[in-house]
């Protein structure tokens, strides 16, 4: 039997290029590794709920405004 993984769809690319951060920028303003924010950038991975609400603080924005669970992607 086979599983399927879903990603959240997210908006941190957007939110990122609007503010004119790097992935450098970002990752470090979170306190996360750069390959972090490229991951969830990509929906190759769906950060923690701690993580997610740090995200959607960083930028001001509601977590469901980052975050849309109902429009998940198979990975």
């Amino acid at each position: 039997m086979s599983s399927k993984l879903y990603i959240m769809k997210n908006e941190v690319r957007e939110y990122r290029r609007t503010r004119e951060l790097s992935q450098a920028d970002l990752a470090e303003g979170l306190g996360v590794s750069r390959q972090t924010i490229i991951a969830i950038e990509n929906g190759r991975y769906s950060p923690s709920l701690p993580l997610a609400f740090r995200i959607a603080r960083y930028f001001e924005v509601p977590v469901e405004t980052m975050f849309d669970p109902s429009e998940e992607a198979e990975a």
